[in-house]
């Protein structure tokens, strides 16, 4: 039997503080709200403290994502957006300190959340529970971290963020 106090802290948790309960594109909203949050996280920690940041988000995102989903009664219901927090953390690792790359790793992150490529359409589709909601955002949270260390070197310089 799960607390009713576990409950609600796992649905304030896996909706980001009620982040992921917007009306339009939560994942979206969800994702945007996790760069604003990284700019401090990365201005004092640099990507190791982002990289941290996003294990701690998955380690503690897929029970909190399994007793959310569970509450809500629904296998990865859109409000969830612990996922996204903790992928759009790991495609922002190799950005920099840059608005062009920040802006890379926010957009090819959504990228592959949304067209779910390869092995991020097969975690969405055959892993299940808790795990399975983090599993595809963390794996398109790799492939859009690759594609920010291969790209961004390569952008021009815009804005400072930190």
């Amino acid at each position: 039997m799960v607390s009713t106090f576990w409950k609600f802290a796992s649905v304030t948790l896996a909706t980001g503080f009620g982040v992921g309960r917007a009306p339009v594109a939560p994942g979206t909203v969800g994702s945007f709200a996790a760069a604003i949050a990284a700019v401090p996280i990365a201005t004092f920690g640099g990507p190791l403290a982002l990289a941290c940041a996003a294990a701690a988000a998955a380690l503690i995102g897929i029970p909190a994502a399994d007793t959310a989903a569970r509450a809500m009664d629904a296998e990865d219901p859109g409000s969830i957006v612990i996922d996204e927090v903790a992928g759009q953390w790991i495609a922002l690792i190799p950005a920099g300190a840059d608005l062009g790359g920040w802006l890379l790793a926010f957009f090819a992150f959504r990228l592959f959340d949304v067209w779910k490529p390869g092995p991020v359409g097969w975690a969405d589709r055959r892993v299940h529970g808790g795990l399975g909601i983090m599993l595809d955002d963390l794996i398109a949270g790799l492939f859009a971290a690759i594609v920010v260390a291969l790209v961004a070197p390569y952008l021009p310089s815009t804005l400072r963020l930190f």
